[in-house]
């Protein structure tokens, strides 16, 4: 399993299909924030829970799911 402290600031966040989802603003428990000022983001923080981490790989945190599928269940931060 992953851990958070493997998980840094700045990284990509690429969907099991290499789309990309966003890049690592912070990570808060057992979420991750996605940096807002991100197209990939649609210019909001969204948090996704890292149980969906497979991997990491070239600095990239590689999701079990595609980008699709990550986008249709992260969550909006309000």
């Amino acid at each position: 399993m992953i851990q958070a402290s493997e998980i840094r600031e700045h990284m990509e966040v690429v969907g099991s299909d290499g789309g990309h989802v966003g890049k690592v603003d912070h990570v808060h428990g057992a979420d991750i924030e996605l940096a807002k000022f991100d197209m990939g983001s649609g210019f909001k923080h969204h948090m996704i829970p890292i149980t969906w981490v497979d991997h990491i790989e070239d600095d990239k945190v590689c999701l079990n799911r595609t980008k699709d599928a990550a986008k249709a269940g992260w969550r909006e931060k309000h």
